[in-house]
């Protein structure tokens, strides 16, 4: 087989360049898996399933009766072995989860990988170009698409001074905070009130903060937005 054999070399190509503009993206905004690990993932999809669809060639000393091409088991494996790649980018900090996007954006790029192996190049393409402008238009979707964001909120009180867990319910549904319930505890002098709320606002949080912080009965408060 030549090695400038157009039917690995431009797949070879295609699936670099898919790797690597998709990669592009995720390097950019500090992604776990950037610009290699893409190229990488897209070009060992390609070259599988290159080596499924070409298997004629490797097995040129089997008899042909016996031989029984079937590239869409190479697809199932690789789709398996992409799974636990792509579950060691997710993890969790706090309360918040990372590395879902990057994920996704590993599936797709082995996808674009085996169908630029098989030769499905109008798919591939298209799918390229349509995944790089989801990724991009993150942009867009966080200043125009309404979104309900949940939060974190752990306040801690002075014991002596503290407030009661009604009236810091109260505080919060007056700053525009829902949740259903509030976790309290006590620990060397300090009472702790924890609450997941949604509906949170940047510019809430900013007046909470100031309060919290003006508060001489607070000894120490965290919000933590979920983050995607």
């Amino acid at each position: 087989m030549q090695l400038l054999n157009p039917d690995l070399f431009w797949p070879i190509a295609g699936a670099v360049i898919a790797g690597a503009v998709i990669g592009a993206e995720r390097e950019y905004r500090a992604s776990a898996a950037g610009l290699r690990t893409h190229i990488l993932v897209s070009l060992s999809c390609c070259l599988l399933m290159l080596s499924a669809v070409h298997q004629m060639n490797w097995l040129s000393d089997t008899p042909l009766e016996v031989i029984r091409i079937d590239p869409v088991r190479m697809a199932h494996g690789i789709l398996t072995g992409i799974g636990f790649l792509c579950g060691g980018v997710i993890f969790r900090e706090g309360f918040n989860v990372r590395g879902l996007t990057t994920a996704a954006s590993l599936w797709m790029t082995s996808t674009l990988g085996m169908l630029f192996g098989i030769g499905f190049y109008e798919l591939a393409i298209f799918g390229a170009v349509a995944t790089l402008l989801v990724l991009g238009a993150v942009t867009l979707t966080e200043k125009w698409a309404p979104q309900r964001r949940v939060a974190l909120f752990v306040v801690r009180y002075r014991a002596p001074a503290s407030i009661s867990a009604i009236d810091f319910g109260k505080l919060l549904s007056d700053h525009g905070l829902r949740f259903t319930t509030i976790d309290q505890s006590l620990d060397g002098g300090i009472v702790e009130y924890r609450v997941v709320a949604n509906g949170y606002r940047d510019a809430d949080a900013e007046r909470l903060a100031s309060m919290f912080g003006a508060d001489a009965a607070v000894a120490g408060y965290e919000i933590r937005p979920q983050q995607g």
